[in-house]
């Protein structure tokens, strides 16, 4: 296999995956053109008031979560969160952040925008949210995350705009239930064979990886 295609579901507002984004980085670094690695959005933060609801107000809602969430990034030094990350300018969905990033996903394959223009947004708006505490769920902060990355903002607007990116989205979204997906970050490659989710260190990630490379097309293996 000459080159592996890796999709990669998150959502933007999930520190698991801003803390793993490392390991992605790692991955394009070491394998060069012989990975490819498509980025799709899915709303597991969809709702927010709605999952906190659910799932943290018998726990002790948007502080305890916030608690969990400064939990979680101790264990990472090369992250930083605010410590009042989810208490101040709370976001009410990721819904809006996926669109823009949808949009400069459509711009990049169209050549309108250079290689890796998305996911440098995509890095700039986690830490806009997890550092800096903004609300990117608001247009106003996606535009201005996108105007200091250099990105064209009336090209992006056109994009969310005319129905575009919602169209990706939702094609990104019945994908992840096509295949099953239901934690970010999951990685899926092998052709839909073999998946990879939360919190996966980097040498399973590898390994799997060159397995797919070394095994010539078509052998089996035992293992």
């Amino acid at each position: 296999m000459s080159r592996i295609q890796i999709d990669h579901y998150s959502d933007v507002l999930c520190i698991w995956a801003y803390a793993s984004q490392v390991r992605v980085d790692e991955l394009i670094a070491d394998f060069g053109d012989r990975v490819s690695v498509r980025f799709h959005f899915f709303p597991v933060f969809g709702d927010v008031p709605g999952k906190m609801a659910k799932s943290w107000d018998h726990r002790g809602g948007l502080a305890a979560y916030g608690k969990h969430v400064l939990s979680v990034a101790e264990k990472f030094e090369h992250i930083r969160v605010n410590e009042n990350v989810w208490l101040e300018n709370t976001p009410q969905s990721s819904v809006p952040a996926h669109l823009f990033l949808a949009a400069a996903q459509l711009l990049e394959e169209a050549g309108q925008l250079t290689a890796g223009a998305m996911q440098r947004y995509m890095c700039a708006l986690r830490r806009a949210f997890f550092v800096d505490i903004r609300d990117i769920s608001r247009r106003e902060a996606l535009i201005a995350v996108a105007e200091a990355e250099n990105l064209p903002v009336a090209a992006l607007l056109a994009a969310v705009d005319d129905g575009r990116a919602h169209a990706l989205i939702s094609r990104n979204h019945h994908q992840a239930i096509e295949q099953g997906i239901n934690s970010s970050p999951t990685l899926i490659f092998n052709e839909g064979r073999q998946k990879l989710s939360g919190n996966v260190g980097y040498r399973i990630i590898e390994a799997n990886i060159r397995e797919l490379l070394e095994n010539p097309a078509g052998q089996l293996s035992w293992c």
